[in-house]
């Protein structure tokens, strides 16, 4: 009967854990990265304010440090005429359909002390993650329909 219960523990402990797939993520993302591009999937001219904090121009160019250990990080933006700096975020890696391949990378901003101020947070489709290459979809309206924000990362 023991190891019966113990077996089932085990079971439900392996289960409830944090997927493969998900954790292997987490070890691709570690490190530093560059935000190169950022796209729409309409042509036109956009005032777009990314995470509440910025302009495309003044994210174009931010580095990214992820510390997957504690789920923080930081980016700086640095670019002329934006108000740069350092800004600390927490993040999680969600799988949503592991037979496609689907990630969803929530992002909240935190102060020096991973601390939200807001409890507001951010979810972007994690579309592409290799040694290299990240990319983000960020699925917002306009005008009732879709308007799609791809952002390019390359790791430095």
């Amino acid at each position: 009967m023991k190891r019966l219960i113990l077996l089932l523990v085990t079971l439900s402990i392996i289960s409830c854990g944090t997927p493969k797939t998900v954790r292997d993520s987490k070890k691709v993302i570690k490190g530093d990265w560059v935000l190169n591009s950022i796209t729409y999937n309409q042509t036109g001219t956009f005032n777009v304010t990314l995470f509440d904090d910025a302009s495309k121009s003044c994210f174009e160019g931010s580095t990214w440090q992820f510390i997957p250990n504690n789920n923080t990080g930081i980016y700086t933006i640095n670019s002329a005429g934006c108000m740069s700096g350092e800004r600390n975020f927490v993040f999680t890696i969600q799988e949503v359909s592991p037979e496609m391949g689907l990630y969803d990378f929530l992002l909240k901003p935190t102060n020096e002390k991973n601390k939200s101020e807001t409890n507001q947070g951010y979810r972007v489709n994690l579309s592409q993650l290799s040694d290299t290459n990240m990319q983000w979809k960020q699925t917002v309206s306009l005008d009732g329909q879709p308007f799609v924000i791809t952002m390019n990362f390359t790791k430095i």
